[in-house]
């Protein structure tokens, strides 16, 4: 039969700490006018604690002579000493009536002493309790993780939160006192979730608190000054993603701000909005990535073609080379009607899914390839016993070599807008002959066999071959606008 007696035990060890006749070293701890002398025992503190144990060798080999030890912890409180030195004996620790700040301090002493179990509990607590108090003062809490190995848990805490909640960050209490470093490694995160003007204008409020002599109004600036805040920014400014800015924010924010910038990058900047044989250099940083979960739920496309394909929609700068670089443009919601894989490929259901909802975008991606081609169709779709016509001047498709050749799209407008569209019941989406998705029958809940693109009614060719096709998968969506 086996027993264990924990409590007793440990209520035996706690009584210890009260013991005042056979302690062997006492430890002093706090600063002035906060100071306290524990009792404490060698062996116990040398087997619980790898810090003590090596101190505690350090002071007897410098006090052989002498039978009581003493130590110093001036960087540990009285109050926050007590918690640990009862864990120390007893392995029980109660958080319940401890203020976060404090608990943060016990979390800072126990990595101090490398009681890694204590650590370990302590970094969980905090990120599962006191995530709002970890937010309210993200900065102190990051710089103070980083300083050591042992805070794992929360660094990573911190990068992830820092990348997907990089607003709260900047209206913690304390941002403007982030470390350059600590900036730095901010705003070069590709997946940093945040709009390219809105880090621009932290950055400035940062640079502006580490220079209080300078005004907020740069047209106060000397030259003096604005070489100060350069100088200031130095490590910030390459970061900007200043190509993905809107016009009307580079008019605005961005020009009172000139002399920060390399002549040649300004020169750059404005041509690329003025001047239409401009082409972007390979150097230019694409814009950040965004959470795409709230704009569209697709497995054939990525935000990069959402964003392309919503400035075709909107005929916003469709002609520019600097398009693919420019921050996202997304002022739609796609809200999924049909996936094959998940609701079949036969006109049927595309028809029970999709008929009767205008401003929809089909994406359907080729199997056997990468290709991915689509289109939009502002009308509504509809089946119908014999071929019918949709007219509109405003449908489009267009293809992609895969979903990340963003950069080289083949858009095509509809030439002859009385045949833009093909409505019948054994038809998917049909945008004329050019991209034809059909079955080879005429029963609709077949899978389609017949799929083709062949340039009659559209402007472009959308596909080099016109043979048959397959599609690997296909989705269809209506686009809603979205407030932003």
């Amino acid at each position: 039969m086996f027993k264990e007696f924990f409590s007793r035990l440990s209520q035996n060890y706690i009584d210890v700490v009260e013991d005042d006749e056979h302690y062997d070293v006492t430890i002093e701890v706090g600063e002035d006018p906060n100071v306290k002398i524990f009792r404490a025992h060698m062996i116990i503190l040398c087997c619980r604690s790898p810090f003590l144990r090596r101190t505690l060798a350090s002071n007897k080999n410098n006090n052989d002579n002498n039978i009581l030890t003493h130590i110093k912890l001036p960087n540990i409180s009285p109050e926050i000493f007590i918690i640990i030195l009862k864990y120390i004996y007893d392995g029980i620790i109660s958080l319940n009536e401890q203020e976060s700040s404090e608990i943060f301090k016990l979390l800072a002493a126990a990595d101090q002493l490398y009681l890694q179990e204590l650590v370990d509990y302590l970094q969980n607590y905090l990120i599962e309790s006191k995530t709002e108090w970890i937010e309210q003062y993200f900065n102190s809490i990051y710089q103070i993780s980083f300083q050591s190995d042992s805070l794992l848990k929360l660094q990573n805490f911190c990068i992830e939160f820092m990348a997907k909640s990089p607003e709260k960050v900047f209206k913690s209490l304390d941002f403007t006192s982030l470390s350059e470093k600590s900036l730095v490694s901010l705003i070069k995160r590709d997946d940093l979730q945040m709009k390219e003007i809105e880090v621009w204008d932290h950055v400035l409020k940062w640079g502006l608190e580490k220079n209080p002599t300078l005004l907020p109004d740069p047209t106060t600036w000397s030259d003096d000054d604005f070489k100060i805040m350069e100088n200031t920014l130095q490590h910030c400014l390459p970061l900007i993603r200043f190509f993905s800015l809107f016009s009307d924010e580079l008019v605005q924010q961005i020009r009172p701000y000139k002399k920060l910038l390399n002549e040649q990058l300004y020169e750059e900047l404005i041509n690329s909005y003025l001047d239409s044989n401009s082409k972007p250099n390979d150097n230019i940083l694409l814009p950040r990535n965004r959470n795409i979960d709230e704009i569209i739920d697709s497995k054939i496309v990525n935000l990069n073609i959402v964003s392309l394909v919503s400035r075709w929609i909107d005929k916003v700068d469709i002609k520019s080379k600097f398009v693919h670089i420019r921050d996202f443009y997304l002022p739609y919601k796609f809200k999924l009607l049909l996936r094959g894989s998940r609701d079949g490929f036969t006109p049927k259901k595309f028809h029970e899914l999709c008929d009767n909802i205008p401003h929809t975008v089909t994406f359907i991606k080729i199997k056997g390839t990468e290709e991915v081609i689509g289109g939009y169709n502002p009308l509504i779709w509809k089946s119908t016993k014999y071929i019918e016509n949709g007219k509109t001047k405003d449908c489009f498709i267009f293809s992609f070599k895969n979903k990340d050749d963003f950069k080289n799209p083949i858009l095509s407008h509809i030439e002859n807008m009385d045949y833009a569209l093909v409505y019948r019941s054994t038809y998917g989406p049909a945008f004329s002959n050019d991209i034809a998705i059909v079955v080879s029958t005429s029963n609709d809940s077949e899978s389609y066999k017949h799929c083709q693109c062949q340039q009659k009614r559209y402007e472009k060719k959308i596909r080099e071959s016109e043979d048959l096709f397959l599609i690997e998968e296909y989705e269809v969506f209506q686009i809603l606008k979205r407030n932003v």
